[in-house]
Parts: structure tokens; sequence; C-alpha cells
């Protein structure tokens, strides 16, 4: 029997983190066990639990909001238990007492879930006492603390790679579409290959999402990460790319949007068309060498223009027809942008 897609996640989580998380519990378990005593050590187990994130700074994070929760969770059940007992009503009293106080202090969704959760557990252990509550505060924050130092001390996450990985697919993604627009400028193309065409140019946007996506989280991988110092140029050279990339992206839709809404029989054989398709080549061509490893040697085969950029030359465009102004115009200008864009500083 196969499971539901909702329940189940498109990859595992690291065995890294999994173990990670066995040892800040059962570290928390023992180091709180030899504080307090009294109770068995359950708030700082589930904080430990809790804080284990895939990067530090969204440890720091779930350590703040759990800590905040806990403290407010327990000092709502405190008073509602000193006020009106323990009885099971009780309970449900204030579980709902302290989902109104996280919405009144506007806290953040992960504190607004601890806080009733907090109170609930403290009310049905039974226990209303000033030194109980006092307990289980201390106790959270014990676990929180080795959370975050098991996050920061064993293999502490960077999740560069996925983000290098991302902005270089775009970027030789980008330089693919910018051929297929090439190859079509030049040829007779009928609706479904024009729909193709542009279907090809729509996959750019979930890639640069993606790319955006792991972009931030390994920018919040690196922070508070003591491992940063080696990682942090990488990411800024991706991050440096992706600025670039991204209006590219803009104007190769725009590109082929164009030609796929402008389309006819007749532009197969127009001359400034052909030159739109060299330079178009020649972008592609450039793109190919930024989105590069920086050590890979070039994969292009020629000689020639290998590791050289190709747009050096002005383009030149003879008189079209008339009825291919307004296409050429848009295309020519977009093709300024990409230039510039590729260009960079050196434009």
């Amino acid at each position: 029997m196969r499971l539901p897609a909702s329940i189940r996640a498109p990859n595992r989580v690291p065995f890294l983190q999994v173990a990670k998380t066995a040892i800040a519990m059962i570290l928390a378990w023992v180091i709180a066990g030899l504080f307090l005593p009294a109770e068995l050590p359950i708030f700082a187990t589930i904080a430990a639990l809790l804080v284990v994130q895939p990067s530090v700074n969204q440890s720091v994070g779930r350590a703040i909001e759990r800590s905040i929760g806990v403290i407010v969770g327990v000092l709502v059940a405190y008073a509602i238990g000193l006020a009106f007992g323990t009885t099971s009503w009780i309970v449900l009293v204030a579980v709902v007492v302290s989902l109104l106080v996280a919405w009144a202090l506007k806290l953040t969704p992960g504190t607004t879930n601890q806080v009733p959760i907090t109170a609930m557990l403290v009310l049905s252990i039974g226990a209303t006492s000033p030194d109980y509550a006092f307990a289980r505060v201390i106790e959270t924050i014990i676990g929180a603390i080795i959370g975050v130092v098991v996050n920061i001390t064993i293999v502490p996450p960077v999740l560069i790679a996925p983000a290098h990985a991302s902005v270089l697919r775009l970027g030789n993604e980008l330089a693919a579409t910018l051929d297929r627009l090439a190859d079509a400028l030049g040829r007779t193309q009928t609706p479904a290959q024009l729909g193709e065409l542009l279907l090809q140019a729509r996959l750019l946007r979930p890639m640069e999402t993606k790319a955006d996506t792991t972009l931030v989280q390994a920018g919040e991988s690196l922070t508070l990460n003591p491992r940063q110092a080696k990682h942090r140029r990488l990411l800024e050279r991706d991050q440096q790319l992706y600025a670039r990339l991204r209006p590219i992206v803009n104007q190769a839709l725009g590109m082929t949007r164009a030609y796929h809404d402008r389309y006819d029989d007749s532009l197969a054989g127009e001359p400034a068309l052909e030159a739109v398709a060299e330079e178009l080549r020649r972008a592609a061509h450039d793109l190919r060498l930024l989105s590069r490893e920086p050590d890979a040697p070039p994969s292009e085969p020629a000689a020639e223009t290998a590791g050289i950029p190709a747009l050096t030359a002005p383009l030149v465009i003879s008189t079209p027809d008339p009825r291919h102004w307004v296409l050429l115009g848009s295309l020519v200008e977009d093709l300024r942008r990409i230039h510039d864009e590729i260009a960079g500083d050196d434009a």
C-alpha cells in the first residue's frame, strides 16, 4: 500500500540531523535530570527535539520561540491553577486563555503553539506551585541550549551546495532558452512548435524560484555558523550571478512571447532576424561562461572562442520588412538589456 503524498516528504531528512537530534535529546534528559531530579525531564527533552534545525540560525530562533512559549504558558497555567484549581474543565479554559494571550502579544506561530501546549501539560501533570513552574522554565532553557550547542558543535549544517547548483542550472537553462529561440528565428514554425518553445521558456520561472529559495536557505545556514568563513565567498558569487540572471529571465521570456504572438511564415527569410539570432547565440555562449564552475574548463568546442566573451561586436541590422518592425524592435531592445546584464560592470 502506498502512502498518500501529503504525509510523506519528497526527500529524507539527512541522517546526520536525525543523529544530532537524538544526541541532543539524550544529553538534555541526562543534564536536566541532574539539575532537576524531582521530575522527569520531559520539557528539556522536547525542547532539544524541536531546537535541532537544518541551520544554526533556525536553531537559535526556535530556542528563543520555545523558551518564550514555555515561560508564557507556565505563567498562564500557574495563574489559572492558583485561582481555580486543576479540574479537567480548567485545563480547557487554560488552553483557550493561552491562545488569546499569545494572540494579544502578537507572538510568532511557533511560540503561539507552544503556549497552550505548555499550559495544558503543566495543569495535566497537576502541579501549580511556584517551584514547579520555575523548574519547568529552567528545564526548557536547558534543553534549548543543549539543542543549539549540539547543532553548532557537531558539523553545523551548510546549505551552499544546493544553492550553487540551482543558480548554475538556471544560467545554463537560460542559455539553452536563448539558443532555442535563435534556432526558431531562422525556421518556419508550426503552431505546435511555437507552443513548445513558449512552454520551455516558461519553465525558467520555477527554476528562478528554486534558485531564490535555496540562496535564502544558504544565507540562513551561514548565519551564526562557525564554518561560514570559507563558504561566504562562494555564496556571494552565486548571489551576484543570480542578480544578473533574474533580469535576463524576464527578457528571454519576453522575447519568446513576442515571437510566439507575432509570428508569421514570412519571418523565416528576414535578414534582420538572422542578425538577432546570431547575437542570441553569442549571449547564450557568454551565459554558459558565467554559469560554470570557477575552476572548470570551458565547454565550448571551438578553441578560438573558449573562455572568451562573445558579445564584443555591435549589432548591425539591415532595413527589415515594414511588417516586422514591431517584433524586431522588441527583440533588439530586449537583446540590448541582456547584453548589459551579461557585460555587467564591463559594459
